[in-house]
């Protein structure tokens, strides 16, 4: 899958474990979940990780081209252990220059050592010394501290980290079982420690250390990955944690490099004609008499563009056969308010999601959140539809008029903070009977999302999880991510007890019912998210959530019923009030273990709010919701709303109850006005963002 990690499991050095579950009862009939790393193998897959064994050969540079991560878990003679019986367990001088040079050129290492190292025949230690780090000779014992009363098998404890990894992000403790311990360099950092009550005490059992553009992490014990041992306490998140740490930051795709369009020297032509012939263009997309001689002339050009490129396009040949006799009957009228419905019509989008498909977008429209002007505007895009979506969207989530795309290229209308392409922004004569499709571009959100949680967390001082850190490293692994976020969002507006329609975006009511019904939609999706274990972005998905709610939406966009800035205050706050967030010396720390089961409660209030509005009459239905919002946010100490239905003028018909609202009726606390000024500059550099 795009942006995860790629690991080799080191099996040519006599190693004591294996991946491979056929191996693993070969080396041990009796009990082969004491040489078998299957089920951290499998649980790397279920994570979108690709895992293999290196089997043939030496490791060399060829070897380890293309993988992100080298795993080596306690080779040793076989007069020692049952072993994979391939190899030496020593390593040649030049494979420990090419693991060193795979390493400093940003390869990730993992070493699985055991105690007693020097006696398994192995020079395990002179490849380690490269790095700075020692495996000391000796057996743990720690009577008072250990797992299941046996002295041998020892609890680490976790230690405070600094700097911005959290690499025990969940994390307390774990089992080493007849473990050695680690001496750890300068600017290393210990993992675990043993306890004060164990011999030796207070010693290193497991560290990180970073070396030139890689990384790398040493165990003093390779049993706690075992398959007999992996879901003992955290062993197993920590498995994921280390693993995705050390692959580091993942190399970046090209989003155009297979667009024959986009290096088309008409595109060019056809964006040049789009803006000659914006200025031209009143609101409502019509062009004034004095300005038809000009105008015509660069329709034309459009017209002949789009005739030109439609080769290209032979999916939308029906498409773009309609958007120019729309282009030419537009022409003829003499350029009035713009008519599109026919080319509408014929544009679904929706029938032919494949991945990397492509698409020419011709309209007058307006962009949501940007332009709100109905200009001709261009698009170049492309549907992002990865086979694993697929099978979501057509086993668990149907949306079948849910179209994620990603840009090429485009004119001005959207070189501002729009990321949707709806039928319902282009200019027509009539409102189609039904709408069929709807775009969203996730490569801008994904892009967004990043830029402005990366700056939030450094700001903030706050240590990401791993894999945390690298959906917000990596493009490509953000925008497949956004893509199950806004599948499961979109339908979920449709899915449940519903006291009003959500869709129906022009009724006037309180704005923080559109709140609630964006942040229903986006906690259900986080909820549907911790269900999803076979899903690997499932996990992605809730931090994508958890960070776009607190960070960017509060200080995005005008204070002017901000309906989705209220809806992150409100995550925030209730977090906060439930002790998941903390915000502390400056420094902001989540509790990663209960984070999902507050979220999810905080879902269940609100679904609790829709189900009873069923039975409620309009007023104290939205008097109930603005309770809630309340309870959390504080609300303007001016507002009518927060001094009850006595101050509302409820005589009047439901438009004097709205016209009550302030403008800003949930101001942001003081926590976030000095967010959004630290933060305004980075918000403001993602209008009209491109993928990066």
């Amino acid at each position: 899958m795009r942006g995860f990690a790629r690991v080799l499991f080191d099996e040519s050095h006599r190693e004591a474990w294996s991946i491979r579950p056929e191996h693993a009862r070969a080396m041990n009939p009796g009990n082969p979940a004491d040489a078998g790393y299957t089920e951290a193998a499998e649980l790397l897959r279920r994570s979108g990780h690709v895992i293999e064994p290196h089997i043939d050969g030496p490791l060399t540079e060829a070897a380890l081209r293309d993988r992100d991560v080298l795993v080596i878990a306690h080779p040793a003679d076989d007069r020692w252990e049952r072993t994979t019986g391939i190899g030496s367990p020593v390593f040649a001088p030049a494979e420990l220059d090419a693991i060193e040079a795979f390493v400093r050129e940003g390869g990730g290492l993992i070493v699985m050592a055991e105690c007693e190292q020097d006696k398994y025949g192995t020079n395990l230690t002179e490849l380690l010394d490269r790095f700075g780090i020692g495996v000391r000779n000796v057996t743990v014992q720690d009577p008072r501290n250990c797992h299941k009363g046996v002295a041998h098998w020892v609890l680490g404890e976790a230690q405070e980290l600094s700097g911005t990894d959290d690499l025990l992000a969940g994390i307390s403790t774990a089992c080493f079982y007849r473990t050695g311990t680690l001496t750890v360099p300068a600017g290393g950092q210990v993992l675990m420690r043993t306890s004060a009550t164990a011999d030796p005490a207070g010693d290193p059992l497991a560290a990180a250390v970073r070396f030139g553009e890689g990384r790398v992490a040493v165990f003093a014990d390779s049993d706690l990955f075992g398959d007999d041992s992996l879901h003992d306490h955290q062993q197993a998140a920590l498995w994921t944690n280390i693993v995705t740490w050390a692959a580091g930051v993942p190399a970046a795709g090209s989003a155009r490099a297979g667009s024959a369009a986009g290096r088309h020297p008409v595109w060019t032509a056809l964006k040049t004609a789009v803006e000659e012939l914006r200025p031209f263009q009143e609101k409502d997309g019509s062009v004034p008499a004095e300005h038809h001689a000009s105008a015509q002339e660069i329709v034309g050009r459009i017209t002949a563009a789009v005739e030109q490129l439609a080769p290209l396009f032979p999916h939308d040949a029906a498409y773009l056969e309609a958007c120019v006799t729309d282009l030419r009957r537009w022409t003829a009228g003499g350029l009035g308010v713009p008519d599109f419905l026919d080319s509408l019509l014929a544009f679904q989008p929706q029938l032919r999601r494949e991945d990397g498909l492509e698409h020419l977008v011709v309209f007058p429209m307006y962009t949501q959140n940007g332009n709100p002007n109905r200009n001709v505007e261009a698009v170049l895009c492309r549907v992002v539809w990865p086979d694993w979506l697929a099978a979501l969207e057509a086993e668990r989530y149907d949306n079948p008029m849910f179209v994620p795309i990603a840009f090429t290229d485009f004119t001005a209308g959207y070189d501002t903070n729009s990321a949707v392409l709806f039928p319902e922004t282009i200019a027509v004569r009539e409102v189609p009977p039904k709408f069929t499709w709807g775009g969203i571009f996730c490569d801008r959100e994904a892009a967004r999302f990043r830029r402005v949680s990366r700056a939030a967390a450094d700001t903030l001082r706050l240590p990401l999880p791993p894999d945390a850190a690298r959906l917000l490293d990596s493009q490509e692994l953000a925008q497949d991510t956004f893509v199950l976020w806004d599948l499961i969002h979109d339908r979920t507006h449709s899915h449940g007890d519903l006291p009003f329609d959500p869709f129906m975006i022009k009724q006037r009511m309180p704005f923080w019912l559109y709140s609630l019904e964006e942040l229903r939609c986006d906690l259900t999706t986080f909820r549907e998210a911790t269900r999803l274990t076979d899903a690997p972005h499932a996990k992605l998905v809730q931090y994508a959530i958890l960070f776009d709610r607190l960070f960017r939406f509060p200080i995005t966009g005008a204070r002017v019923r901000n309906y989705d800035g209220l809806g992150g205050q409100l995550l925030f706050a209730y977090l906060h009030k439930h002790h998941v967030v903390r915000w502390t010396d400056n420094r902001l720390s989540i509790d990663w273990v209960r984070l999902p089961e507050v979220v999810i409660a905080l879902c269940e209030e609100v679904e609790t709010l829709y189900r009873d509005g069923i039975d409620r009459p309009k007023l104290t239905h939205w008097l109930a919701a603005y309770d809630l919002v309340a309870h959390y946010v504080q609300p303007h100490p001016a507002s009518s709303w927060a001094k009850g239905v006595q101050a509302l003028p409820i005589t009047e018909p439901p438009r004097a109850w709205v016209d009550a609202v302030l403008p800003d009726e949930f101001p942001l606390s003081m926590f976030y006005e000095a967010l959004a000024k630290r933060l305004g500059d980075v918000i403001d550099s993602t209008k009209g963002i491109r993928a990066a």
